[in-house]
């Protein structure tokens, strides 16, 4: 198979959704810019979400008219159809969808049962395609939800499915809460056989320091797609006790040192994720960071 793989840089979204104290729309510019620089195919830059649930991305729509186009693909994270209006009317050319696979989890962050959260979701994928746009698809919860535990991979694999057949071009697995461990990702990526590997991706967290062993076996599986955030920045408002998503740098050490292509400048990245602790005001928890204040 193929010794490429592409890594989705979501700092700008899901890294600073969940921080305290609001970054100012310049600084998220910079931060979208020197990431853009770096290589990465795509970057989620921010999303749609209503201000008075994620107050830190109140300023999507004045980000999106200021944004410069760049090499990588921007992707906008849209809710519902109202989500996807804003994006259409800022020129998003790429958005992404998600539920949950954890039924309890979709009512605590999206007030929406899994069914209707299908039903809404299919209208906003079908909006989105007749208007020419891509979309990307995320399930969260795929494998441990803070609420119900272990989940089914049967579910999981039957809401991705779901999330193709609507149009998702990819839909990325979520390790919510970073509880995950290998075995979790064989029993997934199991039940989907059949779908094709590209139309997936890893989305890890790490909580429990198992994320880059989820990429191995990942990459064992055949995956070639993955999320990360610069500095391990992250974590989920509706979440307890998640922390960051696998940071970049360390995705990247992992990769480079294992063979794998990706065509991203690592020194570049290890200094944007140095910009972002500077703007965060604290040290950022990657590996790569740690070793490097040695």
């Amino acid at each position: 198979m193929s010794r490429r793989v592409k890594v989705v840089e979501v700092g700008p979204r899901d890294g600073l959704q969940n921080e305290k104290q609001p970054l100012s729309t310049d600084f998220k510019l910079e931060l979208i810019q020197r990431l853009d620089r770096c290589g990465f195919p795509e970057i989620e830059v921010t999303s749609m979400v209503h201000p008075r649930w994620v107050p830190q991305l109140a300023d999507a729509a004045e980000l999106l008219a200021r944004l410069p186009e760049g090499r990588a693909v921007q992707t906008v994270l849209v809710p519902n159809l109202k989500g996807l209006e804003r994006a259409l009317a800022c020129g998003a050319r790429r958005v992404a969808v998600f539920i949950a696979a954890s039924e309890t989890f979709s009512q605590k962050n999206t007030n929406r049962s899994i069914e209707t959260s299908l039903q809404e979701t299919e209208e906003v994928v079908g909006r989105a395609l007749q208007a020419g746009l891509s979309v990307r698809g995320y399930l969260s919860t795929v494998f441990v939800c803070p609420f119900e535990g272990r989940i089914p991979p049967a579910t999981s694999a039957e809401l991705t499915r779901k999330l193709l057949v609507m149009g998702c071009d990819e839909v990325s697995l979520g390790d919510t809460i970073g509880a995950a461990v290998p075995e979790d990702v064989d029993a997934v990526l199991t039940e989907l056989e059949g779908v094709a590997p590209e139309q997936l991706a890893l989305h890890l967290h790490d909580t429990y320091g198992t994320a880059l062993a989820n990429v191995t076996r990942g990459l064992d599986r055949g995956i070639r797609s993955f999320d990360s955030s610069v500095g391990g920045a992250g974590g989920c408002p509706y979440a307890p006790g998640a922390t960051g998503n696998l940071a970049t740098e360390d995705l990247l050490y992992l990769l480079e040192r294992g063979g794998w292509e990706h065509g991203i400048e690592q020194a570049e990245v290890l200094e944007t994720a140095r910009f972002l602790e500077q703007g965060l005001g604290r040290p950022g928890s990657s590996h790569l960071l740690a070793v490097n204040r040695l």
